[in-house]
């Protein structure tokens, strides 16, 4: 039953043209991102890395993440097809981890191509526009740059899920990440204990506390917190 769960929300997800064309211009984003950064250092004669460039590009590409995490729940909220969904799936807990887990495939696939494509562009850029690339500094922040991206998708779903509706919840995630999160770094050290700013020490190392490990157990904390919010009002409240 769990199995035929996935499969169907993986197939309506498939079969949602707002998916794809997520999916395309998060990962063009990337690639659009990282070139133009490379013609950037290469014009100002900044000495650079190909790893740098792609992160970089990382706080552009989330937007698009921050979609793909919203739109799995939060479209079948404004069209109520919420209810259809729980008729053929009773089981609420299966019904939401079967949505959960399509969405981490779906999340999980556009952070690792639009790194991946991104990588390529800048590599490619780089070489193009000669910018003088440097030794890249721990690689494995590629890897950091994945995982963030798919904290952040699933922080999305999350609040789509405990906010049941579309545009709220994609204004309120967009409001941390490009309002909130950014002002209050600037007013108090204590910013970094917000998901974002803690979930980014995976891919950053900026911080003077938190370290990637550190910074992932918050971002995680935040996410368990408010998927028990969300859990709790998809199984015990009425859609």
């Amino acid at each position: 039953m769990g199995t035929r769960v996935l499969a169907a929300e993986l197939d309506k997800l498939r079969t949602l043209p707002v998916i794809g064309f997520t999916m395309v211009g998060t990962v063009l984003t990337g690639v659009v991102i990282a070139a133009a950064l490379a013609a950037s250092a290469a014009a100002q004669g900044t000495p650079s890395t190909v790893v740098e460039l792609v992160l970089a590009a990382v706080p552009f590409v989330q937007v698009g993440i921050i979609l793909l995490g919203v739109l799995p729940a939060g479209h079948e909220y404004d069209g109520r097809q919420i209810a259809t969904t729980l008729v053929a799936v009773p089981d609420r807990a299966r019904a939401l981890a079967g949505k959960t887990m399509a969405t981490v495939a779906v999340v999980g696939a556009g952070a690792a191509l639009s790194i991946g494509a991104a990588h390529a562009s800048a590599a490619i850029a780089a070489g193009v526009t000669e910018v003088t690339l440097t030794a890249d500094r721990a690689p494995w922040r590629l890897a950091g740059a994945i995982a963030y991206l798919a904290v952040i998708g699933l922080l999305a779903h999350a609040v789509a899920v405990a906010v049941r509706h579309l545009v709220p919840a994609l204004v309120a995630m967009l409001g941390l990440m490009v309002i909130i999160s950014p002002v209050a770094a600037g007013l108090t050290e204590h910013a970094r204990w917000l998901p974002d700013r803690a979930a980014s020490q995976l891919y950053a190392d900026t911080d003077a506390l938190l370290t990637g490990a550190s910074g992932a157990l918050v971002a995680v904390a935040w996410l368990a917190a408010i998927g028990t919010l969300a859990a709790f009002r998809f199984i015990r409240l009425d859609p």
